[in-house]
């Protein structure tokens, strides 16, 4: 079965690698992670993923302990490289390819993000994992997945959550909250629905890029998203 698209941005949480647990690695989670993206790039997609660092820094959580907000958002930045890195390891273990590039400088170890060398790693037929954020404090990683979508002409946005989608209010503390499965843009924006950030959703709707909320647990929702099937909330102009 052929995919509905040819370059998607995958944006994975950094909880999503840590299991139940939330914090650290699940080696079980990961390796799972690793399986279904590489059974995903076999379709034929280009996939490229932006990976948050959750899991091992929050930088709210620092800001709110008095931490200085550009001191924390570095030190979260550094947490997606790891945790791009040992998303690389697993795959590489797996038989796959990947490479990983840094919105911020990082020596020799991780090579530096430019659109052209990204592209460059899709026509070798690899998977793209970006680290760094956007390179910047003050923006999030869904920023960051949306700025990688417009530079590198992605036809969607998947972003993996732990929930079926976007709902109008939070679905783990409100057993009532209703899904929303289709929306605009400017209703997300409006409503103040906090799935993403607002300039995550300014970069996609300025550059008409639909963004796919879905949960990535759910038994082949990758490839279900990836086939353009119903699969959790689609927003788009």
């Amino acid at each position: 079965m052929t995919t509905a698209y040819e370059r998607v941005i995958l944006k994975l949480s950094g909880e999503s690698l840590a299991g139940t647990a939330r914090h650290g690695y699940d080696h079980d989670t990961l390796r799972d992670i690793a399986e279904k993206l590489l059974v995903a790039q076999r379709e034929g997609t280009e996939i490229g993923v932006v990976i948050g660092g959750g899991n091992l820094f929050r930088g709210a959580t620092a800001v709110a302990d008095e931490m200085e907000r550009t001191t924390a958002d570095t030190m979260g930045m550094l947490a997606t490289l790891m945790n791009a890195l040992a998303l690389q390891t697993v795959l590489e273990a797996l038989g796959g390819r990947a490479s990983v590039f840094s919105a911020i400088p990082f020596g020799g170890l991780i090579e530096s993000y430019s659109p052209r060398k990204a592209l460059s790693a899709f026509s070798r037929g690899e998977l793209l994992i970006c680290g760094g954020g956007t390179g910047n404090p003050f923006f999030t990683t869904d920023s960051a997945a949306a700025l990688r979508a417009a530079e590198l002409g992605a036809d969607v946005v998947l972003k993996a959550t732990r929930v079926d989608g976007v709902y109008d209010r939070d679905p783990e503390r409100y057993p009532d909250a209703a899904p929303l499965r289709r929306l605009t843009y400017d209703d997300v924006i409006g409503r103040r629905i906090e799935v993403m950030d607002t300039a995550a959703f300014t970069i996609c709707r300025d550059n008409r890029i639909p963004i796919v909320v879905f949960n990535l647990n759910a038994p082949g929702s990758i490839l279900r998203a990836l086939r353009g099937e119903p699969v959790g909330s689609r927003i788009a102009n």
